[in-house]
Order: C-alpha cells, then structure tokens, then sequence
C-alpha cells in the first residue's frame, strides 16, 4: 500500500511490524484506545504494551496501518487476515481502528477505513469485517457511511459470541 496524503499533511502507511518503532507506536495508539471510554477505559496493562509488538510481528496475518499528522502518530487500524469458507477467498477483520482524541473530527477514520479496503483488494480478500459497540454512535455512523453494514447470512443477522480461554 503506499502512503495517501490529505491535504492538511495526514499520511496512511503500512506498518512495519518487524521494526519495533513502528510496533511500539502501535502498541501506544491501542493503549490510548483501550484507555478511551468505548475502549473500554482501561489502558492496557503494562505486560500487555510490551508484549503487543512481539506478537503483532510473528502473526502471521496480522496488519496495520498508521495515520501520521506532521510525522506524529496520530490513528491505527489493526486486522487480521481470516478465510471465507462460502466464498473460498481471504477476509480482513478490522480488529482495532482508533484515532487520538486531538485528531478526530478530521477525516482520519475515513482515510484509514480506505486504506483497509485498498490492502484487503490487494491481499485478495472478499470482504472487511469489524465488531463495533452498540453505543459508539460515531463509529457506526462512519462504518455506514463506508459501506459496512450488520453481518448477516440469508437475512438472518449474526451476534459475535467469544469463550475466554
């Protein structure tokens, strides 16, 4: 993917996850994200920052992209690469998509959101999935206005479950 620029000095660039510069910022962007109110409002904990970048790096299918405002850091989006077995094609979970409150309102989250979807074509992949709350009234109105809607098969719509290992 190459770095796509606004016109107020945003740029969007693959992550290098083997370089751990980028890895840590990363790590520091979903730490500001967790510690957010629709993160949970919780920061990570500290043996979680350090061991996100490791992990981030030997994943074999995970990605990230950065937003950078003047250089500094300033939005993420983490996926995971998955398989669709009704298409037989790769898909791409939006894992994490967060920008630093200072930032938002700017069109960063659109700017990333197209970023995915310009890696997942690139990768092969049929379609972007993401898990959003119910209550985070601003991300879902920019996932609708990006296309996304409710997951749904045969028109019967899908809850996301999880059993905590």
């Amino acid at each position: 993917m190459k770095s796509t620029c606004l016109t107020d000095g945003v740029t969007v660039r693959l992550a290098d996850l083997q370089q751990p510069a980028d890895g840590q910022t990363v790590a520091g962007l979903i730490d500001a994200y967790a510690r957010d109110p629709m993160g949970g409002g919780t920061g990570l904990t500290a043996e979680v920052r350090q061991a996100l970048p490791g992990q981030l790096a030997r994943h074999p299918t995970a990605f990230a992209l950065l937003a950078e405002a003047d250089g500094q850091p300033v939005g993420v989006a983490v996926c995971v690469l998955g398989l669709s077995t009704f298409k037989a094609q790769p898909t791409v979970n939006l894992h994490d998509l967060a920008i630093l409150p200072a930032a938002r309102g700017r069109g960063i989250g659109r700017l990333l959101l197209d970023g995915v979807a310009a890696e997942a074509r690139r990768r092969g992949a049929c379609k972007v999935t993401l898990e959003v709350r119910p209550d985070n009234h601003v991300a879902r109105a920019l996932y609708g206005s990006a296309g996304f809607d409710l997951s749904s098969l045969g028109g019967q719509a899908y809850l996301m479950m999880e059993k905590p290992l």
